[in-house]
């Protein structure tokens, strides 16, 4: 499904040009088609193929300067469309209109589409490779090709498009043995090439790790946080980052550009180009862009849309999305990216010497404020700088913004956790308690 599709389809144009025949003084339309071809293994055996595909339309338009919205997904009525968009404008007060007037109209392609039949091949490698050790365990999973088209669109002569094809894996490989149950998953979301190896690397080594059951101490210790943990600590900072936030005061950091906010080892930055959550222009149609929010600890800047930069006095910074297709654009983040260290894994253990390991857990972080307190899922105990067993029962709080300025050292072995990207890393100074206490 090229993105040349759109250019087939005169459903844009025609609600555009319906929308200023009916009084709108300027208009847009948002685009979004997809097809997704997920495969789902359970119990260690392929269960199924399917295939769905999603089309949505929405139109934006401005009468007496007041916006109107509307959504149609699959087949469109145009004339009804426009009729309910100006409709709503009714119910809004004016705002000022600014559409963007030109830009790139067609980008590259990104990521290339990966047969069926490979896709199956992956996941039956993936699990043969955790069986292999463990035959035990019961393995659940699914691998997905997900092509997604955009196009944008106004009566300003703005018209952009591009197509993504990204693919993703999860799997998750359950080992019952008597009363104790462990589930151990990891995934992964790439562009053109999955890792078979790579994922079922990672559950061996931490089905490996959890042979043994031990007990956590109590007490304020150093935490390590496994680069698919450690994202729970950073949708605390990108919500202090979001500059809607920082107009309503809600941002902790709101005056607090050019000082010191967390640990000088950290820095934190956006790259258009990075990973599969690459993207070459937000909702509104500008170019995203290379940004450092955060540079060696120092607040450097936040994300704005167009509405947010203009109240702000620094202009978009290309970060206007939608939190979904009926939605005004808002500030959001497309990739979010931690500079790594240069330890493994392994070092970064040793390093610790006493201390836990958080690999995956139940609840979420702290919100705007930082505060958190989450239930260890899968973590594990060290001492002396080595692994000792697994704990159960556990809990590890504390404040976000703290831990961060007490970050002990940094991981070299970021990866996509979601569209962050983040290393392993050890903060000091968290609670651990344990059921027991």
């Amino acid at each position: 499904m090229p993105s040349e599709n759109f250019l087939q389809d005169t459903l844009a144009e025609e609600l555009l040009e319906l929308a200023l025949k009916s009084g709108a003084e300027v208009a847009e339309v948002y685009q979004s088609k997809s097809l997704s071809k997920p495969i789902f293994f359970e119990a260690n055996r392929l269960k199924q193929v399917e295939t769905s595909q999603s089309e949505g339309t929405a139109l934006r338009l401005w009468c007496d300067g007041r916006p109107g919205l509307t959504v149609a997904y699959g087949t469109v009525e145009p004339h009804a469309m426009v009729q309910r968009a100006i409709a709503s404008s009714k119910l809004n007060q004016p705002e000022t209109i600014q559409l963007v007037s030109n830009s790139q109209p067609a980008y590259p392609d990104l990521g290339k589409k990966i047969p069926v039949e490979k896709m199956v091949e992956w996941g039956k490698k993936t699990i043969s490779l955790v069986r292999e050790t463990y035959p035990e365990v019961i393995c659940t999973g699914d691998w997905e090709c997900d092509t997604e088209n955009t196009r944008l669109i106004n009566t300003q002569g703005l018209d952009c498009h591009y197509t993504d094809t990204t693919l993703s894996c999860f799997l998750s490989a359950e080992w019952v043995r008597g009363d104790d149950f462990l589930s151990v998953s990891d995934g992964q979301t790439e562009r053109n090439q999955l890792n078979p190896q790579g994922v079922a690397q990672q559950i061996l080594q931490r089905l490996s790790w959890a042979k043994e059951n031990t007990q956590a101490t109590n007490g304020r210790f150093p935490v390590l946080f496994t680069s698919k943990a450690a994202d729970m600590l950073w949708g605390t900072i990108q919500a202090a980052l979001n500059g809607k936030r920082v107009l309503e005061n809600a941002s902790p950091w709101a005056e607090r550009v050019g000082q010191q906010v967390i640990s000088d080892s950290l820095t934190v930055f956006q790259d258009p180009q990075a990973g599969p959550y690459s993207c070459p222009f937000d909702d509104e149609g500008y170019p995203t862009q290379d940004r450092v929010f955060i540079q060696d600890g120092v607040l450097k800047d936040f994300y704005c849309d167009r509405s947010t930069g203009s109240n702000l006095g620094t202009g978009t910074t290309g970060n206007g999305f939608r939190p979904g297709l009926g939605s005004y654009p808002s500030p959001g983040l497309f990739n979010f990216l931690i500079q790594p260290g240069l330890l493994s894994l392994e070092d970064l253990i040793s390093y610790m010497g006493n201390g836990l390991i958080v690999d995956q857990m139940l609840g979420g972080g702290g919100g705007i404020s930082g505060d958190f307190a989450i239930n260890v899922d899968l973590g594990y105990q060290v001492r002396n700088g080595k692994i000792i067993g697994r704990v159960k029962d556990t809990m590890v709080s504390g404040n976000i913004y703290t831990a961060l300025k007490q970050v002990v050292k940094l991981g070299g072995d970021a990866d996509w956790n979601g569209s962050c990207y983040t290393p392993s890393l050890i903060v000091d100074g968290l609670f651990i308690t344990t059921k027991n206490h």
